[in-house]
């Protein structure tokens, strides 16, 4: 059986964005795609602690330079930037149970950062869900389980403890790679 690499990520990331479009064309194994929720990890970016507002636009310059080199399109923020992911997360999570987590995953990157939607407003994750073949009422209802809630808090907690510190995060052949560059370290050490 060839390794598995797992993917961390938080669909409030931009970062993590970023990452999710090239994961599967960088890492030289097999992903694992596990949503969490950043906001409980420590040391994670809430997006939130910018000093100034120039510091804000120098991060958001860095991240629209980012993408124009990955050749994707232009970046557009959520006019609520930073939002609460934590029903996109969740969703993710139900969508792993799917065998749709990357999909999905991507068309929720995709709604927030290449069209500006806010994935706190239920309508644009249940548009990104759409784009997988998930119907959205059992989308809801499975986003609503405390036992999914449960699960993520789990994931989170069980990420946390392996190492994972914020993200986007890799963890491959017993070691965590944290951040932007955390793709290419990651493939610099297998």
């Amino acid at each position: 059986m060839p390794p598995i690499a797992t993917f961390y990520f938080d669909l409030a990331s931009p970062i993590a964005y970023l990452a999710a479009e090239r994961v599967t064309t960088v890492l030289p194994a097999a992903v694992d795609w596990q949503p969490v929720l950043a906001r409980d990890l420590p040391g994670a970016e809430d997006f939130q602690a910018f000093r100034c507002r120039e510091e804000e636009l120098a991060f958001r310059e860095q991240i629209e330079r980012a993408a124009a080199r990955q050749g994707l399109q232009p970046v557009v923020w959520p006019e609520a930037f930073p939002f609460d992911s934590e029903l996109a997360v969740r969703v993710a999570l139900y969508a792993r149970g799917l065998g749709k987590v990357a999909a999905f995953a991507l068309a929720a990157f995709r709604q927030a950062f290449a069209a500006g939607r806010s994935l706190a407003d239920e309508d644009y994750v249940l548009v990104a869900a759409a784009a997988c073949e998930m119907h959205p009422r059992a989308v809801l209802a499975g986003a609503h389980q405390r036992s999914l809630a449960e699960r993520l808090g789990a994931a989170t907690a069980e990420a946390a403890r392996a190492g994972v510190t914020d993200v986007p995060a890799v963890a491959f052949g017993g070691a965590v790679h944290v951040g932007a560059d955390a793709l290419e370290r990651t493939a610099a050490a297998a």
